[in-house]
């Protein structure tokens, strides 16, 4: 509205300032030498114009002609340029749709086209990585790594075939360098971490906890969480080398994880140690109240060195009623009871759970059978009811299932990933059981090993926290001993396969979508042609033009 109130304006001062030329009365008079010209003043400025507008016409064309060869040479840059784009699209698109030879085909007309582009770069690297070709993929990694704008993504290529080559020392060089050029990247922070948790370098890897929070990767809830992981690892490390060392250390992985189970066990040993025994249980039930675990039962039970079993199971009682009705509350009484002779006892708190025992419960009163009244039959019954029962939570993390805590996964590497739950493979089954059949052809066998059980058979909370293990004799092995069927037969894997590394680096949009930005910048290849040049007018656009 502005601009053609503003034109009209003008167009009537244009209107007034030729009324009034035309209203001028006299002559005008030009003399040279023996040449002299008379006129009038509206004739004079007519004529002016005139020549103006003659003069401007012939240095454009003298304009266009002087630079009609470098016209010609950028229009052809950017026909090469716009072929270039399109061969990269099409190619960047057959990779997302796995077919290699498009993507081969796009790529070298890409790269005869545009090869100094990144995007050519990229599509001539993913093209080699689906074709299964590593070296070629390589150089064109490194020659992305050489450049500034491509330097972090060709170090992230060289990353993943570092890794398809199971070269750990490379591709933890390489992380690092990405971690030079980007403090800020989160795939080279989690690699150079996980690699120096992998080598148990747990003060390496606490420095790159402590840049990672600086440069805004994590927050502060997960920063001290991770750090109290790290510093129980390094104190679970030196306990044997130096326990001054590992006590400073857990104490101090305490403070920031006051939750981390195997912290607090460890930190609950050293107070005790040292008769700081109030300390220590105050330690330990902050820790219960956000998980029972029994390995808390065990440490809360022998807080105090020499007291006796009664002892024991009063605080073991105290304990359990902070968190009523709990699994782990009612099975750490009865192990207490079980120690304290107070069978009717533990009978009374397993009760509730004998209608869907698991397996700890079962060995547990399979342990009171055996012991109270010597009854081999039940003792074996409940030991054959193990067997098939549900399976108690242990450590797990991605699947793997561990008899003690660990504070990295070996399936990927993640820190803190073991949590105390149910595995997978302990979950209910629509199956039908196949072991009920040869149980019983295995129960004399079986009422002949529950004879001879020490007296602390099934105590294993307080060691490894983990589920107890059954042995059944196969009468087809020759008496010898096999596993119980229990969870699925799981390698520890030292190694990330190969299967885990992605083929190609996903692309997260296409290249020709541009998106949604604001800020609209010149990719070099297109002439700008903004809302303002468009609707610019007057003397102002005729000069934009003309520039252009």
């Amino acid at each position: 509205m502005f601009r053609i109130i503003l034109f009209l304006i003008l167009i009537a001062l244009a209107a007034l300032g030729a009324t009034w030329v035309a209203d001028q009365t006299g002559t005008i008079v030009l003399s040279w030498d023996v040449w002299r010209v008379e006129t009038t003043l509206p004739a004079f400025v007519l004529g002016l114009g005139l020549l103006v507008v003659a003069t401007v016409l012939l240095w454009s064309i003298v304009r266009g002609l002087w630079l009609a060869p470098k016209r010609l040479r950028r229009a052809r840059r950017e026909r090469r340029a716009a072929r270039g784009r399109e061969a990269v699209t099409r190619g960047l698109l057959a990779i997302g749709q796995g077919d290699a030879a498009a993507a081969r085909s796009h790529a070298r007309v890409a790269r005869r086209l545009v090869s100094r582009d990144p995007l050519t770069l990229l599509l001539h690297a993913q093209s080699a990585q689906l074709d299964g070709n590593a070296d070629r993929a390589q150089r064109a990694f490194r020659a992305m790594a050489e450049r500034a704008d491509t330097r972090l993504l060709g170090l992230r290529g060289l990353f993943i075939e570092a890794q398809r080559a199971d070269d750990r020392a490379a591709a933890v060089a390489i992380a690092e360098e990405a971690l030079k050029v980007a403090p800020s990247s989160m795939w080279a922070s989690q690699a150079a971490l996980g690699y120096r948790c992998a080598r148990a370098d747990w003060t390496g890897a606490l420095t790159i906890l402590d840049k990672n929070v600086a440069s805004g990767l994590i927050d502060k809830t997960l920063y001290r969480r991770q750090r109290g992981v790290l510093l129980t690892a390094r104190a679970l490390e030196l306990e044997q080398s130096d326990r001054d060392a590992s006590r400073t250390t857990v104490m101090e992985a305490v403070k920031f994880a006051p939750t981390l189970v195997p912290a607090v066990v460890l930190a609950s040993r050293y107070l005790s140690e040292a008769n700081q025994v109030k300390r220590a249980m105050r330690m330990i039930e902050t820790a219960w109240l956000a998980q029972p675990h029994p390995d808390l039962a065990d440490a809360y039970a022998h807080v105090t060195p020499g007291d006796s079993a009664r002892e024991r199971l009063a605080r073991i009682e105290t304990l359990a009623e902070k968190t009523p009705g709990h699994p782990e509350g009612a099975m750490a009484i009865a192990r207490a009871a079980i120690d304290a002779s107070e069978f009717a006892r533990a009978r009374q708190v397993l009760e509730p759970l004998i209608a869907a025992p698991t397996q700890r419960v079962a060995m547990l009163m399979a342990e009171i059978e055996h012991n109270e009244h010597g009854d081999s039959g039940r003792a074996r019954a409940w030991t054959l009811r193990a067997v098939r029962a549900l399976h108690d939570p242990v450590w797990t993390a991605d699947g793997y299932v561990s008899d003690h805590w660990r504070p990295v996964s070996p399936v990927t590497g993640r820190l803190d990933a073991f949590q105390w739950q149910t595995p997978l493979a302990a979950l209910p089954s629509s199956r039908p059981a196949l072991v009920e059949a040869e149980l019983a052809d295995q129960a004399p066998a079986e009422a002949q090993r529950v004879e001879a059980l020490p007296p602390a058979y099934g105590h294993s909370t307080a060691e490894d926290g983990a589920t107890p293990a059954v042995a059944v004799e196969s009468p087809s092995s020759g008496g010898e001993t096999a596993p119980s069927p229990g969870f699925r037969t799981q390698p520890d894997p030292d190694k990330t396969g190969a299967s885990d590394i992605p083929a190609v680096i996903p692309i997260v949009r296409a290249p020709d979508d541009p998106g949604v930005d604001e800020n609209v910048q010149n990719d070099g290849f297109t002439e700008e042609d903004s809302q303002a040049a468009r609707q610019a007018g007057g003397f102002r656009g005729l000069l934009s033009r003309r520039g252009n």
